[in-house]
């Protein structure tokens, strides 16, 4: 166990900080006796990972609580049965136990959508960014490890993994301008996504690199002398293009190899801001530049805190290479972003910026609040982490950066709420454009603005780009149009439930929808109309749901599902706890006052033998004994789900005397004129409602009609039947059941 310490506890020595080594050790000692037992694909027991991944937490330089979390990072989501989150509190303090929690996966909650469930996820990780960066700090450094040991899984989880890797965690080390780190995660990634392309780039790179092996070396030597000459304090590095930045470029731009400029790269670390354009200044002198090659990233920064003045400048044999140069500041923050902006000694941030440097994701958080649609909230995600940027100005000077592809109106949205809702046009350095016009790097934007503006058009949605646009434009209309969306989002469900080709009734539709909504979070009918009106979510998502629950009304009951015995007595219990009185009087396994439905296949009536059904959100499901549902959907798998069911006794039922249930009736008649008026009037006399009524020409001439009627009981049943048998040209009148 000592043995696996040592690379840790080298690594913190190194680091010359004032680390709390009896609080680590211990952490290590946990760490080891609730994975004791357990080992990693690759046979190592499986405590080595958390300390290899603390080890790298530590390379950062991170504080003594993020190694420990590091340590403990597993413990609670692997050894559930034998520590969790308050047991981690006491041991090691709340910070430690709140850092293991934001990387623990979501385990409590179970979501049948694996995709969801992943989604849940990155919102949970994202959440706890939020509270303390340093959990995405020690992420990422556990996703580089499983990276560096991903050999050991099987090829379908290599692939998945380093997908997951690519288009998540390298794009947010990026953003977090954590360069170091995204290139590894980038080129482990492509080694297991693409190997083939990676060979054929990797043997690129070792042909180039040997026949000009020296290059490096003699450009480092002239810039030395130049620098030495000029009595600049300076340290300078030489580096080859990785395997993905030159991969990317040679199969995502089709660019040949010998196009790249920046293949070979040297850094001139120099002391202050003013030596860095001193020193370009000498660059300049000493090579050629070459033209639309210069970038200052030191006057106007990247997002992720990136500052550095780029050149592409053509050497000796007229090959081309880049120099950056900048401060060692800058070279700190270039390696390790928001990492080495962290005192670890107090835990706390140091630079005012910082907050404003991580703004980026308490606004993807407020854009998730107005949305509950997790592929929006992907869509979101992956364009604020994972995109080039565009740098324009506002008329008065100052940098906003968006996302490439933003329109005007995502420019309005970045300057404040307020100037996009007032949005009336734009200008783009002093031309009136289209308010979905793109700007380009350098363009100056002037929002034109009216108080009497309506506020935005929905149309907008469909145009902007960023998440944060999107969340304030359905802000805007969730608070001011909640009317209108309800309008508008009633009038979508409804236009998907006609495709269903069956009719419902309003009550039907509502307790649908609402059951629909709970599963999201949102209360009610109404709210959920809202909430598709704003477009808070997308419909498309629910149209499967929705219609299996209206496919389940129209049947009787739901689709057979083979289910546990836990998970029976888990909705028996729900259904008994439920004190809904069931009209009719039903008793269930010997329980009154269960919450039932009566099944539209068959539509039992007090005095028909029936049996219940326990369905999911609906209660019990009531059928005729002979439905021919219930002889079709027995099964050896749904058995336990079939219950007893019986009507109440004589003097509780007078309670409910005066209840009447829909039946169904086929007519049969020889000759059509007259007979719905006759029916009407028959029924009528009875005092019997009819509730729906169709009829359908058959083959030899006969009319079929079918009938929704009113009717008490079955005795009740018999005598409206007689009475329609007594009618003239009636042939036959027989139960009827749903089709």
């Amino acid at each position: 166990m000592n043995e696996l310490m040592k690379p840790l506890l080298d690594v913190i020595q190194g680091n010359e900080r004032n680390y709390d080594y009896e609080k680590i050790t211990k952490a290590f000692e946990y760490a080891a006796k609730m994975h004791e037992g357990q080992f990693r694909q690759s046979g190592e027991p499986y405590v080595s990972h958390p300390v290899a991944v603390a080890t790298i937490v530590a390379e950062l330089g991170l504080d003594t609580d993020s190694i420990t979390a590091a340590l403990l990072h597993d413990t609670v989501e692997d050894c559930a049965d034998k520590t969790d989150l308050n047991t981690i509190a006491n041991l090691f303090g709340k910070d430690v136990s709140m850092l293991v929690d934001g990387l623990t996966k979501i385990i409590q909650v179970q979501i049948a959508d694996k995709e969801e469930a992943h989604i849940e996820n990155i919102r949970k990780m994202l959440l706890a960014m939020n509270k303390d960066i340093r959990v995405i700090f020690i992420k990422l450094c556990d996703r580089l490890h499983n990276m560096r040991t991903l050999s050991a899984k099987k090829e379908d989880r290599q692939r998945a993994i380093a997908l997951e890797t690519m288009y998540i965690y390298a794009p947010l080390a990026h953003r977090l301008g954590m360069q170091r780190i995204k290139q590894e995660l980038e080129n482990l990634s492509l080694y297991y996504l693409d190997p083939i392309g990676y060979a054929e780039v990797e043997e690129a790179i070792n042909k180039k690199y040997g026949i000009s092996r020296d290059f490096l070396h003699d450009a480092k030597k002239e810039l030395s002398d130049k620098l030495l000459e000029n009595k600049i304090n300076f340290s300078l590095k030489g580096r080859i293009k990785s395997v993905y930045s030159l991969y990317r470029k040679m199969y995502t731009f089709n660019r040949a190899f010998d196009e790249i400029y920046d293949f070979y790269a040297v850094r001139v670390i120099v002391e202050t801001e003013l030596e860095c354009y001193t020193a370009l200044g000498l660059v300049h002198e000493m090579f050629k530049s070459v033209p639309g090659r210069f970038k200052d990233y030191i006057s106007t920064p990247k997002p992720n805190l990136y500052r550095s003045l780029h050149t592409t400048v053509i050497g000796k044999n007229g090959i081309p290479f880049e120099v950056q140069i900048r401060t060692r500041e800058m070279h700190e923050e270039a390696e390790y972003g928001l990492a080495a902006h962290w005192k670890y000694k107090s835990g706390e941030k140091s630079g005012s910026n910082i907050d404003e440097k991580l703004r980026w994701i308490a606004q993807l958080l407020e854009s998730d609040e107005n949305t509950r649609d997790p592929d929006e909230f992907m869509r979101s995600f992956k364009t604020d982490i994972f995109h080039d940027e565009t740098f324009v100005f506002t008329p008065k000077g100052d940098v906003i950066s968006l996302p490439l592809g933003s329109t005007t109106i995502d420019f309005a949205y970045a300057i404040h709420s307020a100037v996009g809702n007032k949005m009336m046009g734009a200008k783009i350095n002093g031309v009136i454009v289209p308010i979905d016009k793109v700007p380009q790097n350098g363009d100056i934007i002037e929002i034109i603005t009216s108080q009497s503006s309506k506020g935005p058009s929905r149309d907008w949605l469909k145009i902007v780009k960023t998440g944060a646009a999107r969340s304030k434009i359905r802000q805007w209309f969730k608070k001011e149009k909640r009317a209108e969306n309800i309008t508008l989002g009633k009038a979508e469900v409804e236009k998907e439930i006609k495709k269903i080709g069956k009719n419902f009734t309003d009550a039907e539709i509502e307790e649908v929808i609402t059951t629909i909504a709970k599963r999201v979070g949102i209360q009610d009918a109404d709210d959920f109309y809202n909430t598709i009106g704003f477009g808070g979510i997308s419909l498309s998502r629910f149209i499967p749901k929705m219609k299996d629950e209206f496919e389940k009304i129209a049947a009787g009951d739901e689709p057979i599902i083979k289910t546990t015995e836990d998970e029976i007595k888990e909705v028996k219990l729900a259904t008994k706890s439920n004190r809904l009185r069931s009209t009719g009087g039903i008793i269930i396994d010997g329980e009154r006052g269960c919450q039932v439905k009566f099944a539209k296949c068959c539509n039992p009536l007090p005095g028909d033998k029936i049996v219940g059904f326990i369905t999911r959100g609906f209660g019990v499901s009531v059928h005729k004994s002979d439905c021919p549902n219930v002889t079709l959907s027995r099964s050896e798998d749904n058995l336990s789900r079939w219950v007893k069911a019986e009507w109440d006794t004589p003097e509780t039922q007078n309670a409910h005397s005066q209840q009447t249930y829909e039946a169904m009736i086929q007519i049969v008649v020889e000759d059509g004129i007259g007979v719905i008026a006759s029916v009407s009037v028959a029924l009528a006399d009875m005092k019997v409602s009819i509730t729906s009524i169709n009829t359908q020409i058959q083959k030899d001439g006969t009319m079929l009609v079918h009938l929704a009627v009113g009717c008490k009981n079955t005795s009740h049943y018999e005598s409206i039947v007689s009475k329609l048998r007594s009618l003239k040209s009636v042939v036959s009148v027989s139960r009827g059941f749903s089709h």
